[in-house]
């Protein structure tokens, strides 16, 4: 199982629209390498659900419950897109200030790449950002 992070603005998809639907194509991702990582991600993967531009926190966790697909939100049927199910919110939210504040995440993605809205995280990274948050990795 890979561990991922991705990136929404809450006015466009919020962690409460995320809840409230439980069950949601995450579409919109109109990027080339954010795009290979859509195509990576298997069935059961987990995700860290990020707030960016206002907020800049991570909320909660969500898992990939159909692997990637046509974008129905891309006309010209370049782009794809997978499922996401709501697992958990997070007890406590993680800050961005929180991460950039914790050598041990300096290299991750969200700080190297900040553009970038699927990425990759590490057991390691995983598991420091849930003990950040008060919860259980549970992996």
């Amino acid at each position: 199982m890979a561990l991922w992070l991705i990136k929404s603005e809450p006015a466009a998809w919020s962690w409460a629209d995320q809840v409230r639907d439980g069950t949601t194509a995450w579409t919109g991702v109109r990027n080339h390498q954010a795009s290979r990582n859509l195509r990576t991600m298997q069935i059961g993967d987990q995700a860290m659900f990020y707030h960016s531009v206002t907020g800049k926190e991570i909320v909660g966790i969500v898992r990939v419950t159909r692997t990637a697909y046509p974008d129905l939100t891309d006309s010209d049927g370049r782009w794809i897109c997978v499922d996401v199910t709501t697992d958990r919110p997070l007890p406590r939210p993680v800050t961005l200030a929180e991460i950039k504040a914790t050598p041990a995440l300096a290299e991750i993605p969200l700080i190297r790449q900040s553009r970038l809205s699927v990425m990759p995280l590490s057991e390691e990274h995983w598991t420091l950002l849930c003990h950040m948050a008060g919860a259980e990795p549970a992996l």
